[in-house]
Order: C-alpha cells, then structure tokens, then sequence
C-alpha cells in the first residue's frame, strides 16, 4: 500500500495573546490560545478539529493561514516551511536573565557571581545564535497564498456588503492576478454554479441572500484560486439544521471533484464523525487526542474525550436515559498563564499527582491513535 503524502504539518505550534503587563514590562499576563499543538493533515483527506467552545480551534486554523502571527512553532506546507514563531526563545532568554540575576543576587561571593555572569552570558549568547537563525527562517518561510484558503463562520460578518457577489469572488482572482477581462467573468459564473447559485446572483449584493446562499458564496471564494487545502471554520454552525447538512453534502462532491484536503474545526461532534477521516480533539489549547474517526467514536482513549463523546444526544430518549453519561466537576481552567501539568487534570476523575505537574506528551499508544495522558494505558488496560 503507498504510503499518503502529508499535505500540512505543524509542529510545536503556539499562539499567544498578550492581556497585560507591569509599567517595567515584567509580569505579563497571556492568553496561551494554543499551547505546543502537532498534528499532520495527508492529501485528499478531511482532519477534524473539535473541542467545547474557546479551547483554541479557529485559533489554530487562523493561525495556520497566517491571519494570527504564530507565537512559536512551525507550519510546513508541502514539505516548505510557510511560517515560523520565535517567541519561545525569546521568553527563555528572560527566564535565563530572570533566573541567573536572581542567584547573582543572593551570592555574597564576588568570585562566585563572576563565574554565574560567564555561565548567563555564554547560555545567552547561544540562545540569540538561535534566535537570530529562527529570524532569518521566518523571514525565508513563504508560499502562494492561494494553496490554503479559509471559510469563515459567520456567513453575514465575513462578506462585504458594499461589495457585489462577483467582486466578491472575483478580488482573489484579481489580486494573485490569475484571469483577466471576460475571462474573470466566466470563472465567477462558473464559480457560482460550483456551488449551486445561478449566473443571475453575480449582481446582487449580501444582503439579499439567506444564511445559507451567503454561505455558498464564501465557499466560491475560497474556490476562486484553486486552493488546495481549506480551513472551514465551523462552516455550518450559524445554519439552519436543514441547510447544514446542504453544505456539508456540498463539500463532500467539492472534494471528490477537485481533490480538495480539508481541516474541519467544529464542535457539532455528530457533522465531524460523519465529515472527517481523522480527528483531532482539542482542550484550553492542547490537543487530547488525535485518532481516525470510526476507532475514536467507538473507542476513545482520553478521559476528556470519553466525557466529549458521551454528551452526544442519543435519537431513541429511552436510550439516551440509560446512558452513561460522564458529567465533569469543576469550572474550566483559566487558559491565562497556565500551571504546569494537563490541563485536563482539575476536572478528571483519574488524576494522579503526576498529572499536576507535568505536561503530558502526545504519543501514540496504538496504531494510529495518539494521545496526551500520564495515565492512558493504566485507565484503558493497554
């Protein structure tokens, strides 16, 4: 069997909103989005991202397409480097500083802090050696922008009303330059049929159409380059339930007609299992559990994603009366300058004083099942 070309990968990727900080720059207080996530998206397929709201999906998509500067961590494209944060360097240079000046400090020894300022600035010296090698990669990382392209959540907020549908989808064409005069016109037309609205529709503005049809044309536009990887931002979420599953289908026959490869971020799990080939379940900005789909519904290794799974509403009441459903204790974490260990810890009923302290690495456990847990295999019996 020939082994899948991987189309994306991410490594170590982390996003970092800064709240506040001191008059002298100290104690800054952050927003750690995505924390440290890895994860590979192969040609042609559909790789789910899913996790309760304000755990770090659409972060992570945005940041992917460079809408958010990543804070650190690598974005591979194809196997090209296409973005590169730093920051992790340059916060370990201030904990170094921090951390030397503290012990220089409480040394009465001349000799002694003589030898901690030698230690600090050799430690420092090599720490800039690499962030000035990580500058110079960031600035050599690049791609066609037209490779990945996102649809967005809200079908009302992510179009231009001032805007008509055809400029609308014709501003990527115009922009990369890709068609010119009629040649324009006929792209959009044939756009638009793509995805199942008439030539007619190319005049008329947002706001004559419905959440569905707004939809659709966010769709073309992401179309409108020949991407070959699409974000969908939780694209059904503001849809009626009749229509989501429109659009779905839509992306579906999109996929198999063009070879598209989707990241799918949403937290409909039902639309992710029916949607995606693999899953990635996410929670306060680290991933839990990264799994292919039929195994991770039917058996789910993390404790999280045992709770996740389980609150899905069963169709027969009766049934869903009966089942065992897990209900978390506790208030989510803050996910502003977190504590070490899993975040999950503080809500698991299987947490062990290890799970406070240390950061689980995500690993695989089983073929093709990865998972971040001290105590994976001790709960399911590996």
């Amino acid at each position: 069997m020939a082994e899948k070309e991987v189309l994306l990968r991410v490594k170590n990727l982390k996003k970092h909103f800064l709240l506040s900080r001191d008059f002298f720059g100290g104690n800054e207080k952050k927003v750690h989005a995505v924390d440290g996530i890895d994860f590979h998206i192969f040609k042609g397929e559909t790789f789910g991202l899913v996790g309760e709201s304000g755990c770090g999906k659409s972060t992570t998509g945005r940041t992917i397409i460079n809408l958010y500067k990543n804070t650190a961590g690598s974005v591979y494209f194809e196997d090209k480097l296409i973005s590169m944060g730093f920051g992790d360097i340059k916060e370990e240079i201030k904990e170094v500083s921090k951390d030397f000046k503290s012990r220089i400090k409480a040394t009465e020894d001349k000799s002694a802090q003589d030898e901690l300022r030698n230690e600090m600035n050799e430690i420092i010296s090599e720490l800039k050696v690499k962030l000035r090698d990580a500058k110079h990669l960031s600035k050599e990382a690049t791609h066609d922008p037209g490779d990945i392209q996102m649809i967005f959540q809200d079908p009302y907020a992510s179009l231009n009303p001032r805007m008509t549908v055809s400029e609308i989808v014709a501003e990527g064409i115009k922009t990369h330059k890709l068609l010119e005069g009629d040649a324009i016109s006929e792209r959009v037309y044939s756009l638009l049929e793509t995805v199942g609205l008439k030539r007619e529709h190319a005049s008329r503005y947002p706001h004559e159409f419905s959440g569905g049809q707004r939809q659709r044309i966010g769709i073309a536009r992401a179309l409108a380059v020949d991407p070959k990887l699409i974000i969908c931002d939780e694209p059904i979420s503001a849809l009626d339930v009749s229509i989501q599953a429109q659009v779905v289908n839509m992306l579906e026959d999109l996929q198999n007609k063009l070879g598209l490869t989707y990241l799918f971020i949403a937290h409909d799990l039902s639309m992710v299992k029916y949607i995606s080939s693999r899953i990635g379940v996410m929670y306060l900005g680290k991933l839990m559990e990264v799994a292919e789909s039929d195994p991770l519904y039917a058996e789910p290794l993390h404790p999280y994603t045992k709770s996740l799974l389980s609150s899905i509403p069963l169709p027969d009441p009766e049934a869903n009366r009966n089942s065992d459903r897990i209900i978390l204790e506790g208030d989510v974490p803050s996910p502003v300058n977190p504590k070490p260990g899993c975040r999950f810890a503080s809500r698991c009923r299987y947490a062990k004083d290890i799970c406070f302290q240390k950061d689980p690495v995500i690993e695989e456990v089983k073929p093709s099942r990865y998972v971040a847990c001290h105590l994976v295999k001790e709960i399911n019996k590996l």
